[in-house]
């Protein structure tokens, strides 16, 4: 299996771009950024910082069951833009240094998760295509699309990155 930390790191680094246009949007605007961090797309959906998480979890979480490495834990206590910025640092600081030869024969190994009160087990190859990338990218989009919704000035060249 080909190493999934270009894909991620990429879009990691457009997620952080994305967040520093937002933060000079409230700014511009003089919008309290607590107020936009704390934006939905719908009531019964999670806020940006959530989205911010689950992105920067399903990454670091692919990258290390992948190569079979311990998933590093992050307190979740992000709330500030800031806070969010370095979270993403910290995932691609994880990621980045992993060998692309520990992805050698990653397709086949066996990934179990908890997911709520289940558990769903994915053959290495199902678990990235089937569930690491879309989960990513839903996260990812929803993080934008929260943003675009608020009037932040972002196109499609800002989601898919320099």
């Amino acid at each position: 299996m080909q190493s999934p930390v270009p894909a991620l790191s990429h879009s990691l680094k457009a997620l952080s771009a994305i967040l520093a246009t937002a933060e000079a949007h409230c700014t511009d605007h003089k919008i309290d950024p607590t107020v936009m961090l704390a934006q939905r797309l719908f009531p019964n959906m999670l806020p940006l910082t959530s989205q911010i998480r689950i992105a920067s979890d399903t990454a670091k979480g692919a990258c290390a069951r992948l190569a079979q490495l311990d998933v590093p834990s992050f307190a979740d206590d992000e709330t500030t833009f800031a806070d969010l910025q370095a979270r993403i640092t910290k995932t691609l600081d994880f990621i980045a240094p992993i060998p692309a030869a520990a992805y050698e024969g990653a397709e086949d190994r066996t990934i179990t998760l908890k997911i709520g009160k289940n558990e769903r087990t994915f053959s290495g190859a199902q678990y990235y295509s089937g569930f690491v990338m879309p989960n990513f990218y839903f996260h990812a989009a929803t993080a934008y699309n929260i943003l675009r919704h608020n009037g932040v000035g972002l196109g499609k060249k800002d989601f898919l990155g320099a």
